[in-house]
């Protein structure tokens, strides 16, 4: 007996990946750490944004089963790894999940399985750490078994674009490592790119992230000299989208979310440090978002002098705290500092999120707000942080007060970021 796929991982990245996989006639197997993850599943619930219960439960009518067991690994033609990659405390990648399930494929590799990295890293993880690993159960890559490495490019929330119709890039141990991944990702994807090697295809990751993490810092730092200047500056990104060439639009917004942004510039740097000098871009690039909910909680702070008021003692009310719109998905949201920020300053905060039912900020508990309207009539200055489908411009332009941080709202008493 055999399974055609075992999933390391069932979150954000596996947990499409064995959709996608199902739907295509595969069995699939999912691996995890968590018992409670194990258990929904297997009880037909989903914990991930882009998963509803109902394909969870035609996941499981195909066959597909989730567990804690690593054994089910000796049954696996192919193993693809999905597991976080955070940072550690000294803002370098930190592999430790991806040591404990390449250890556990180790245990049961046999020859044939191919066995496929997804989680971001730095460029020279699969060749330098994944596959010294498998190899000290005797086999070789690219002899016994076949390795390569492709990069998760899961947006969540995303209606257009998902697993199947996003061109998958693999890069292989070996060409023939790379031929049988490339075969592999031909059933589930329409397009498969194959890259040079597995470096070319990690950094062409963290090329796209570091792309849009540079562009990011580039108009968050023209929104606070703008704002000084008196220019409109999602105004003048409007104008200057129009050249058919050239130009690509990015906004300005509290600060960048997400595991992708905040994160994987990161792996790219600690790569380049080891060299022996900084990545520049990157690290001017963190150093500028980051600084971002400072300065949209000073914005408040200037918002409420310009009416006479004081931060301490003002109710606050943060529209949106996730870190993209639409979705649940909290990881890394700007509106963590920004809140906590505030709090520092002797604001009162309460909170609405469509999609948040229950909210802390530094271990503290925020109130959330059961009449959003009612909410923005009492509230001394309100803040937009995430732009919902569900947010009505011409509700929210009803506020007392507020500040716009993604230039949706138009109003007499709106200011924009």
């Amino acid at each position: 007996m055999s399974v055609d796929l075992v999933v390391i991982g069932l979150g954000y990245v596996g947990l499409p990946l064995v959709r996608e996989a199902c739907r295509s006639g595969l069995g699939v197997v999912g691996l995890d750490v968590s018992e409670r993850v194990v258990a929904g599943l297997s009880a037909g619930r989903s914990h991930v944004d882009d998963i509803s219960d109902d394909d969870v439960a035609a996941m499981l009518r195909a066959g597909f089963t989730a567990t804690t067991d690593d054994q089910v690994l000796s049954l696996a033609d192919v193993v693809v790894i999905c597991v976080p990659t955070p940072l550690d405390e000294d803002m370098g990648p930190d592999l430790a999940a991806v040591k404990s399930a390449v250890e556990k494929v180790a245990q049961w590799i046999h020859p044939g399985m191919l066995v496929v990295l997804e989680s971001t890293t730095y460029p020279g993880t699969t060749d330098e750490v994944v596959r010294p690993i498998l190899e000290s159960s005797g086999l070789r890559a690219g002899r016994d078994f076949w390795l390569a490495f492709s990069p998760e490019r899961i947006d969540p929330g995303n209606p257009t674009y998902g697993l199947r119709n996003t061109p998958k890039v693999v890069g292989g141990h070996t060409p023939d490592c790379a031929q049988r991944a490339e075969e592999f990702y031909g059933k589930i994807c329409d397009q498969v790119v194959r890259a040079a090697g597995t470096r070319e295809a990690e950094m062409a990751k963290l090329l796209e992230n570091t792309y849009r993490h540079v562009n990011i810092a580039l108009v968050n730092e023209m929104a606070i000299f703008c704002h000084e200047l008196g220019i409109d500056l999602r105004d003048a990104i409007k104008a200057a989208a129009t050249k058919p060439f050239g130009f690509q639009a990015f906004y300005p917004g509290p600060g960048v979310g997400g595991h992708c942004i905040p994160i994987d510039p990161n792996y790219l740097s600690y790569r380049v440090r080891r060299l022996g000098y900084p990545f520049r871009f990157v690290e001017l690039a963190q150093e500028i978002n980051q600084r971002m909910p400072a300065y949209v909680a000073q914005r408040v702070q200037d918002l409420l002098n310009d009416h006479a008021k004081a931060v301490r003692g003002s109710t606050v009310l943060l529209l949106g705290v996730t870190y993209k719109p639409d979705i649940a998905d909290q990881r890394e949201s700007p509106s963590q500092p920004v809140a906590a920020r505030l709090r520092r300053m002797g604001a009162d905060l309460v909170f609405h999120d469509p999609y948040v039912t229950e909210w802390e900020v530094e271990g503290e508990s925020v109130p959330t707000v059961p009449d959003l309207a009612a909410a923005l009539k009492t509230a001394d200055v309100t803040v937009l942080l995430q732009n919902h489908t569900a947010y009505d411009a011409d509700t929210l332009a009803g506020a007392q007060l507020m500040l716009d941080t993604r230039g949706h709202v138009r109003g007499e008493h709106v200011e924009v970021l």
